[in-house]
C-alpha cells in the first residue's frame, strides 16, 4: 500500500510530544514490512542543523492563497522519504511558536491535500492530530484516496469552524464544531494511541466536549498502542550511558546512577532511593498533584530527586524553589535533553508519572526499558504498560495509584520506597519490566490490519530487497561521556 503519513513532529528532527515518536518510527518499520510509506511534514528552520536537504524543491504549489515549496530528505537512519513544507511560517526555530498556529497548521493540511491530489497520490492518508484534521474533509470525495485519523491528545483540538470558514476551503458537506471534530467524522477510521485511551475519551471525564461525538463512531475507532524504537533506546548499545547494561548484567547499573549523581549536581549516595521525571511542565503530567507531596516526601525520607523539562513558568518556578530547599538532594534541569534524558532512565531507580491524563504515555516505557521502575497513576495507556507490584508472587512492573489525589500518590511512592529496600525483589521487579515487549512491530502489525480493513483487497506487499553491506552503514558512534561530564 502507498501509505502518506502527515503530521507536525517526526522525532529526531522535531518532537516535542508522543507524535514525534510514533511519526519518527512507525514508518520504517511499515516500510519494512514491505509498504511504500512517506512522511510529509513543515520544514522548520531548525531542520538543515539536523539532516542535509537539498537546495531545490522537487514541487510548487499553491493553497490557501499562498506559494509553497516541497523539498525532500529521509528520515534519519532510514530509507523513508520525507516530504518538507516550505513556507516563511515555518521558517521559526520552534516546533510550535505564536498565535497564528491556527492558520499555519491549517495551510500545511492544505499544502499536503494539494500534494496528495497532483504530486504522489497515496492510497491512505494516515493524519496525526489537529494540524491535518482538515485533510479527511477534503479527501472525503477523493474515492482512491483514503483517511486514517490518529489522535495523540484529544485536549488540543484546532481551530474553530467560523474560523476555518475565514481562512480556508470548508466543503458544503463538512460538519464538527472543531477541527479536531471534522476529522472524527470524516476520516475511514479512527486510532487512539492506547486501547484505555480509546474507552476513556468516550466518557465525559475524558471526552473534551467530544465524548458523545467519539461513541457514535465507536464502530470505527479503535485503540492501539505505541511502541518504543528498541534498537536506538537499548541500554545495552546506547552511546550516551556511562555505562552499558542489560537484564542480566544489572550490576554494572550503579555506575550510571553515581555518574548521574555526579552530572546533576546531587550528592554522591549509591544507596539513595533516586526517583527521575522526563516531562512536559504542564498540568496534564500531575505536576501540580507532584508538587503537593514532594516537600513532604523530601522532608521525611532520605529520598533524592530530579526532573527534567519545560513547559508552564509557574511549575518551572516552584520545581526551582524546590531545588533550592533541598541542594544536593533535588535538581532541576529545565530543558531538553534527549542524552541526559537516557542517563536518568538509567540511572535513578523509580520514574515518576502521576499524570491527570495519558493517551499513551512513552517515558514509562523507557523507563522500564532501562531498569527504573515506574511508579504512575492508573490512567490511559499508563492501565495498558504498568501492573503493580506483587512480590509474593513475583507479578507487575511498577507501582500504581488511582484517584488523583496528593494522599494517593504520597501512599504510592513510600510504598516504591519501601521496596526498594529489599534488594532481590526490587532486582527482579527491574528485570521483568526490562523484558517486556513494546517493540513498534506488534503495532505495526496492527495499524497494517486497519488499513486492510480499508482496503481489504489490496494485495500483500512484496518482499522488501536485501540491502547492500554499505546501505546498512550507520554514522561512527560517538565516545561516551566521562564520569561528571555534562551535556547541559
Amino acid at each position: 500500500m502507498k501509505i502518506l503519513f502527515v503530521a507536525a513532529e517526526a522525532a529526531p528532527l522535531a518532537k516535542v510530544g508522543g507524535m514525534g515518536d510514533v511519526v519518527g518510527a512507525l514508518p520504517k518499520v511499515l516500510r519494512k514490512k514491505g509498504h511504500d510509506v512517506r512522511v510529509f511534514m513543515p520544514y522548520y528552520g531548525f531542520l538543515p542543523d539536523k539532516i542535509d536537504i537539498p537546495e531545490e524543491p522537487i514541487w510548487k504549489g499553491t493553497a490557501m492563497f499562498q506559494d509553497f515549496e516541497i523539498y525532500q530528505a529521509f528520515l534519519p537512519k532510514s530509507d523513508v522519504p520525507l516530504y518538507l513544507f516550505g513556507h516563511p511560517s515555518f521558517s521559526g526555530r520552534n516546533v510550535y511558536f505564536g498565535d497564528d498556529e491556527g492558520w499555519r497548521f491549517t495551510l500545511f493540511a492544505n499544502a499536503a491535500a494539494e500534494f496528495a491530489w497532483n504530486f504522489w497520490r497515496p492510497s491512505i492518508v494516515h493524519c496525526h492530530d489537529w494540524h491535518s484534521g482538515m485533510l479527511p474533509v477534503w479527501l472525503n470525495e477523493t474515492p482512491d484516496i483514503n483517511t486514517v485519523f490518529t489522535i495523540h491528545n484529544l485536549a488540543y483540538q484546532g481551530p474553530w469552524r467560523w474560523y476555518l470558514d475565514q481562512i480556508t476551503w470548508c466543503p458544503w458537506y463538512m460538519e464538527g464544531h472543531n477541527t479536531m471534530a471534522a476529522a472524527v467524522q470524516f476520516a475511514n477510521k479512527v486510532t487512539t494511541v492506547s486501547p484505555t485511551y480509546a474507552e476513556q475519551i468516550k466518557t465525559s471525564e475524558y471526552g473534551e466536549n467530544l465524548e458523545g461525538l467519539l461513541s457514535y463512531v465507536s464502530g470505527k475507532s479503535i485503540g492501539i498502542l505505541n511502541g518504543i524504537d528498541t534498537e536506538s533506546y537499548n541500554p545495552q548499545t546506547d552511546r550516551y550511558l556511562y555505562q552499558n547494561f542489560n537484564a542480566e548484567t544489572l550490576d554494572k547499573r550503579p555506575i550510571n546512577k553515581v555518574s548521574l549523581q555526579e552530572e546533576i549536581g546531587l550528592e554522591v549516595n549509591k544507596g539513595a532511593f533516586l526517583v527521575g521525571m522526563v516531562t512536559r511542565l504542564v498540568e496534564q503530567k500531575g505536576i501540580d498533584l507532584a508538587l503537593q507531596i514532594l516537600d513532604r516526601f523530601m522532608a521525611y525520607t532520605d529520598a533524592q530527586f530530579v526532573l527534567l523539562g519545560t513547559g508552564d513558568r509557574y511549575y518551572e518556578t516552584q520545581m526551582w524553589e524546590l531545588a533550592s530547599r533541598y541542594r544536593g538532594r533535588v535538581s532541576v534541569q529545565l530543558l531538553y535533553n534527549d542524552a541526559l534524558a537516557r542517563r536518568i532512565y538509567a540511572g535513578c531507580d523509580a520514574f515518576l508519572m502521576p499524570s491527570r491524563f495519558e493517551p499513551c504515555g512513552i517515558s514509562q516505557m523507557l523507563a522500564m526499558r532501562y531498569g527504573c521502575v515506574p511508579i504512575v497513576r492508573r490512567t490511559g495507556g499508563l492501565v495498558d504498560t504498568v501492573s503493580f507490584h506483587d512480590p509474593m508472587r513475583e507479578l507487575g512492573t511498577g507501582y500504581c495509584f488511582d484517584r488523583y489525589e496528593p494522599l494517593d500518590l504520597f501512599s504510592c511512592m513510600i510504598k516504591a520506597l519501601e521496596g526498594f529496600r529489599y534488594k532481590e525483589y526490587w532486582k527482579k521487579l527491574q528485570q521483568r519490566g526490562m523484558r517486556q515487549n513494546y517493540s513498534w512491530d506488534l503495532s505495526a502489525d496492527q495499524y497494517i490490519k486497519v488499513y486492510e480493513e480499508i482496503f481489504p483487497d489490496a494485495p500483500p506487499p512484496p518482499p522488501p530487497a536485501p540491502k547492500l553491506e554499505e546501505e546498512t552503514k550507520i554514522a561512527a558512534e560517538e565516545p561516551k561521556p566521562s564520569a561528571g561530564s555534562t551535556s547541559l
